[in-house]
């Protein structure tokens, strides 16, 4: 079996779309779209189902898939074992702001030791965003919070989410709480403010920036609280729960994007020691076992 044709496969299941695999590969859509004709062709089966507004797979592209993964490890392994070693190529890593100062200053001097000659972009923004970037085939790898179900991401584990205030304040005494959040599409948004309708406890939103310094100034000004995660509450702040009346919040999924079909060991080490580095940490729960969305 053509492993070009399956890696062409792959990566339009794990981008949905024949446009955003087609800039992963560096091909037309018209190219990548007769690569899996090709592979129906040989398979005798239909593995897409295409509409005007998605392209899913059909159930034979579902039991496909876990095996055409397989094939496509094994083939980076053997190219690793041969020492086909890409020097010199870029890794484009996308991630929260938050997540980028808890994990990469462990991660980028470990990484770059093995592969000093490896450039690594980080782009941060919020998760939602980062997922769509990569599924565009705009970035290679993504760390976020899952927002939703998708084909690429795999479940790293889980972290609390945790109501925020600075030391010496207690904006939650007012009729009215104050927050400082996130804009619209941020799932740690949704949560509190959903949290909030639960308890009918009334709320007015304050501050609001995408930029986790944005939030954090207000907060440790005690002008309001906010909602973060253990590992990110801001010097100066506190952790508020029921004491103050507050509701749970529950928790976050973590999830790692990898850009399907990439050969290069340097790549494939960026990403186990992301994993590494993620699942390590003392903040996450860590599922019993790798859940692949």
């Amino acid at each position: 079996m053509d492993t070009d044709l399956l890696r062409a496969f792959v990566t339009v299941a794990e981008c949905q779309g024949f446009s955003a695999a087609g800039r992963v590969l560096h091909r037309t859509q018209s190219a990548v779209s007769l690569q899996i004709k090709r592979l129906e062709d040989q398979m005798h089966k239909s593995l897409f189902e295409r509409t005007s507004r998605s392209v899913l797979l059909t159930s034979d592209g579902e039991r496909l898939l876990p095996y055409a993964r397989h094939m496509l490890t094994l083939e980076d392994e053997a190219r690793a074992a041969l020492g086909d070693r890409q020097h010199g190529e870029k890794i484009r890593i996308g991630t929260s702001e938050e997540q980028a100062s808890a994990y990469l200053p462990e991660l980028l001097p470990r990484f770059a030791e093995a592969y000093p000659h490896t450039r690594i972009e980080v782009i941060c923004g919020i998760s939602a965003d980062l997922v769509d970037s990569f599924q565009q085939g705009l970035l290679d790898v993504v760390l976020s919070i899952r927002h939703g179900p998708t084909q690429s991401g795999q479940l790293l584990g889980w972290e609390p989410m945790v109501w925020v205030a600075a030391e010496d304040a207690d904006p939650t005494r007012g009729s009215r709480l104050p927050l400082a959040l996130n804009p619209e599409g941020c799932i740690f948004r949704a949560h509190a403010l959903a949290a909030l309708g639960r308890q009918e406890r009334a709320w007015e939103l304050r501050y609001s920036s995408q930029s986790p310094t944005g939030i954090n100034l207000p907060v440790q000004a005690g002008l309001a609280i906010t909602v973060k995660t253990p590992r990110s509450v801001p010097a100066g702040c506190r952790i508020l729960g029921e004491e103050q009346g507050l509701p749970a919040l529950g928790q976050v999924e973590i999830e790692m994007h990898r850009r399907p079909g990439h050969a290069s060991d340097a790549f494939n080490t960026f990403c186990q020691q992301l994993e590494e580095v993620v699942t390590h940490n003392d903040a996450v729960a860590v599922p019993e076992f790798q859940d692949q969305a």
